[in-house]
């Protein structure tokens, strides 16, 4: 996937606004607290929460979805992968003891999972061409579904945003587009949810 150069813009803009916030939600600029476990909310319908698995967080900033689901009591052994080595840094120091959790900066230590889940990845692509970062959520789709054995899922901002809050530096996907291509490439097992009150929906695919 020849991303490097694409995510340029964005690997700056995360690094700064972690370096001036923390890890706090708005420092991965999301709304709040409640948007952010509101999103994570979604990905927990992959889970049994009775059962061990393991997970890989595409995207995953300084490892809230982590440590959201170990309050919840879930157990799990996780991969973190971000292109922000700040936030990476923060995550691994961050680790509670005695939890088998690992960060990394390079894509190429992605190993296999039981489940990926990749949250608010493809949103900002600042001035990038729409085709081209199309190309680069597909590709990387293609990526979350080899790594993943059971299931896998993301969201993205919707093109049924309303007009007034459209913003020209962010990618509002099609969710019935999604949806049928998640269906014919990857599963006939796929669950579009857009029913959240927030301004993305979330596809969850089951292998």
């Amino acid at each position: 996937m020849k991303s490097d150069h694409l995510l340029d813009p964005v690997k700056t803009f995360f690094t700064s606004k972690f370096e001036k916030i923390g890890a706090r939600p708005e420092g991965v600029d999301y709304n709040s607290e409640n948007a952010q476990i509101l999103r994570f909310e979604q990905f927990e319908r992959l889970f049994d929460p009775q059962r061990y698995f393991s997970l890989n967080d595409y995207g995953c900033g300084y490892g809230a979805l982590a440590k959201y689901l170990n309050q919840k009591g879930y157990k799990f052994q996780y991969h973190g992968y971000d292109i922000s080595a700040n936030m990476i840094d923060y995550a691994i120091q961050s680790i509670p003891k005695n939890e088998n959790w690992k960060f990394s900066c390079n894509i190429n230590e992605m190993c296999s999972a039981d489940f990926t889940v990749a949250c608010g990845v493809f949103n900002l692509k600042f001035d990038a061409d729409p085709q081209i970062w199309m190309d680069y959520i597909l590709d990387s789709l293609s990526l979350i579904a080899s790594i993943s054995t059971l299931g896998f899922g993301f969201n993205m901002l919707t093109k049924y945003s309303d007009a007034d809050k459209i913003r020209s530096d962010l990618y509002y996907g099609d969710p019935l587009y999604f949806f049928d291509y998640c269906k014919r490439q990857f599963s006939r097992n796929v669950a579009l949810l857009h029913d959240y009150e927030l301004y993305d929906f979330t596809i969850l695919v089951r292998l």
